[in-house]
């Protein structure tokens, strides 16, 4: 392979990547806790979209019981979302663990 071809398929790649991450925008993922009495959905992007909590936890004496909920259901969307972009990224690289790519997600 000569210097060029190289830095071909390395700007593909680049591009590629670009495109991915463009779409996981995209593509959310939904966390529960206390059996679906908290629900979080966070996007692609590591960002919460939206809360529901179920009103009959919302007493200020379940204030620590729902705070709890709130962050394992939070928790939840998050490591979706993470899973969600390591599989994006593992079509990108055919599987191959590649420094700086394909721990993006990790």
């Amino acid at each position: 392979m000569d210097m060029n071809s190289i830095m071909a398929q390395a700007q593909q790649m680049q591009q590629k990547m670009a495109t991915i991450q463009e779409e996981l925008k995209t593509k959310t993922a939904t966390g529960t806790a206390g059996g679906g009495m908290v629900t979080v959905t966070a996007n692609g992007k590591s960002e919460i979209l939206s809360i529901e909590i179920e009103k009959e936890i919302i007493t200020v004496d379940e204030k620590e019981m729902l705070q709890d909920l709130i962050t394992a259901a939070t928790n939840d969307a998050l490591r979706k979302v993470k899973a969600i972009g390591k599989e994006e990224m593992a079509k990108l690289t055919g599987g191959m663990n590649i420094p700086g790519i394909s721990n993006i997600f990790s």
